[in-house]
């Protein structure tokens, strides 16, 4: 080993330091702000991490990961966690514990999973807990890695009764390094990266809230506790981030759904499955309508398929080998097992391969709502946002190997326009490659891949690379959406896919006479109708715009002697086909007002009292806008029109 090493910047610069030399030590090199924002490094551009405080033995291009980028906000919550198991055993100490990792969740930054035997910990505790952690942190403990021979380990762990962690090394396979790290009299079976010392994730954390979870996520297995928290670079950040939850509480789409009366879930009955009630049907009515419209106009055709089949078509797809904890099973059918359909891909499939085929007829564009079902666990079912039946909205395309750019392209900006059809205009989008478990030709991988990447770039949208984040039979591009409190969320996907129709022996006939395979797109916009409604919800809070609302206006009467002109325009503005309602009771026109615009989020209301009716009009007040003044009846059907045809 030579006793200087060379770092490469990111600017370019390379500098000489010595051999051992820590992250931390490169950063305060550079500068003072730089070294208090550093929470970690990465060398020659690694996929995980390294912790600043470890020493760096050979040269190598050196990132600095600061506390405010996505990659060192992890890293800050990863050690979070861990000062909340520390807070949690110093009120609970016989409390054993099993994982706490960062999670990518709108809500939550990390979470604990703790097993707490007879001395359980409610939402009262939390304030104790959150103090905690700032005691712990406040006494700036050094994390301090360790390695560990696996018998040493294990004594380890059983000298501290965590029996969860015992499990978890049980399952380190021989050779691996196992690591704790310390911080104070606490120690962790873990692997990593952590900040210099608990004093450095600062006060922008919090612990949120409690919920339950099984070890392993197996309902046979024990029921923990999860305690949630999260971690922010900033006290601001943090205080933030409680303002969002708190109208996130407000929007959430459990309580809207309820207080609107737009679905409800079967609960015991059928946990994970949805009923949706009229106003909330008719909303999904709109969805299904413009989607459907959308699609015809684009040059797709729109298909069906059965609910169930037997087992050996998933086994020729590949789902019984790679997805087969997800599926319902054990149908039996005339003595043949048949499985619920967890995707709509392999009856596409089946469709392309009941007639010969040419050259001449490819790209087909194959669209269906198709309703599927997979498996969830019972403690991850989560409103509309984590159900077991759920309405893709699925499309397969079959394409010839020189069509695939110019079909790619097309799909990915028709996911944009439907996306922003919605009103959402700020996305994420990652690349996600190839698996560690795959099917299919590693060249067919990389030329799909490539294929990717490169109508990503022509389409001029920046990306992120997701290494290993593939289905099993291809690479694909995943589209978040920005929603109205700053959250993303995971809605549409394209993928292209050598594998399917090698499995299936697909083909067509080439200009040359020959049998050719064709390549397939798998691609969804919306992703599941449920979980996009959902989204929806919470996006506008319940107040849909007119062209998704149930109710697009109520006409109210001032009085009783206005109720006869009041139901005569409502009749009048749905004989136009507008959804409109009359609100003739004896209630103040204010409280009408409240009840409609603010109540049941309606997004237009109309008053007519003595003045509108000797002048033939109605005064209209929007939702948003606020008062839009007198109008014509023929008027606020113009405006009705305007605004659905807008998609506002």
């Amino acid at each position: 080993m030579t006793d200087t090493i060379q770092l490469t910047l990111p600017n370019g610069d390379v500098r000489e330091y010595a051999t051992g030399t820590t992250g931390l030590d490169v950063a305060a090199s550079i500068g003072k702000g730089l070294a208090k924002a550093a929470v970690a490094i990465r060398l020659d551009g690694a996929d995980e991490p390294q912790s600043l405080q470890l020493p760096i033995d050979t040269s190598a291009a050196i990132e600095i990961i600061t506390r405010d980028t996505p990659a060192g906000l992890e890293v800050l919550r990863h050690s979070a966690a861990h000062v909340l198991a520390d807070a949690v055993k110093r009120i609970r100490p016989g409390a054993k514990l099993w994982k706490g990792p960062p999670i990518d969740d709108p809500r939550f930054g990390f979470y604990y999973d703790i097993d707490l035997g007879d001395e359980p910990i409610t939402n009262d505790d939390l304030p104790e807990l959150e103090k905690l952690m700032g005691t712990i942190i406040d006494e700036d403990h050094p994390f301090v890695l360790e390695e560990l021979p696996r018998g040493d380990a294990k004594q380890l762990m059983e000298n501290h009764g965590e029996d969860y962690k015992l499990a978890t090394i049980d399952k380190i396979p021989e050779g691996d390094p196992i690591t704790f790290y310390k911080s104070g009299d606490f120690v962790d079976l873990c692997k990593g990266p952590h900040v210099p010392s608990t004093g450095k994730i600062g006060n922008g954390y919090a612990v949120l809230s409690i919920a339950g979870s099984y070890f392993e996520g197996d309902a046979s297995q024990k029921m923990l506790t999860r305690i949630y928290g999260h971690a922010f670079a900033d006290k601001k950040a943090m205080a933030a981030h409680r303002k969002n939850l708190e109208e996130a509480a407000k929007r959430d789409h459990r309580r809207v759904g309820k207080d609107l009366d737009l679905f409800t879930t079967m609960g015991d009955l059928g946990a994970g499955l949805v009923m949706w009630h009229p106003k909330g049907g008719f909303v999904r009515h709109k969805m299904e309508e413009f989607w459907r419209n959308e699609h015809l106009e684009g040059g797709y055709d729109i298909v069906y398929s059965p609910h169930i089949a037997r087992s050996e078509l998933w086994q020729t797809s590949g789902h019984l080998d790679f997805y087969k904890e997800g599926m319902f099973t054990g149908l039996d059918v005339d003595g043949d097992e048949y499985l619920l359909k967890p995707m709509n891909c392999p009856f596409h499939i089946l469709m392309y391969k009941t007639k010969r085929r040419s050259y001449r007829e490819l790209p087909f564009r194959w669209a269906e709502l198709g309703t599927v079902y997979r498996y969830e666990s019972a403690g991850t079912l989560h409103g509309l946002m984590r159900v077991r039946g759920f309405t893709q909205d699925d499309a397969h395309l079959f394409i010839r190997e020189d069509q695939m750019a110019e079909e790619i392209e097309r799909c990915v900006g028709f996911v944009l326009h439907i996306l922003r059809s919605f009103d959402f205009h700020e996305f994420e989008v990652m690349l996600s490659t190839r698996p560690d478990k795959f099917v299919g030709d590693p060249a067919q991988w990389d030329k799909a891949e490539a294929t990717l990447e490169a109508s990503l770039q022509k389409l001029e949208l920046d990306y992120s690379v997701d290494e290993g984040g593939g289905a099993f039979y291809g690479p694909k591009i995943d589209v978040k959406i920005k929603d109205s409190l700053g959250r993303y969320w995971q809605c549409s996907t394209v993928q292209l896919d050598f594998t399917q129709p090698e499995r299936f022996d697909m083909t067509y006939i080439d200009s040359d006479g020959g049998r050719k395979r064709p390549v397939m797109i798998h691609r969804a916009l919306l992703g599941s109708l449920e979980r996009f409604f959902g989204i929806l919800v919470e996006h506008y809070g319940g107040a849909f715009p007119v062209w998704l609302a149930p109710v697009q206006g109520v006409i109210l009467a001032v009085g009783e002697r206005h109720a006869e002109t009041v139901e005569a325009l409502a009749k009048s503005l749905r004989e136009r086909g507008f959804r409109v309602e009359s609100d003739v009771s004896a209630e103040k026109i204010g409280h009408k007002i409240r009840t409609h615009l603010w109540q049941e989020k309606v997004p237009l209301v109309g008053v007519v009292g003595d003045q509108e009716v000797e002048a033939g009009t109605v005064t209209v007040r929007h939702r948003k806008d606020g008062d839009l003044g007198a109008m014509s009846a023929a008027a606020l059907g113009d405006l009705l029109d305007q605004m659905s045809s807008e998609r506002r």
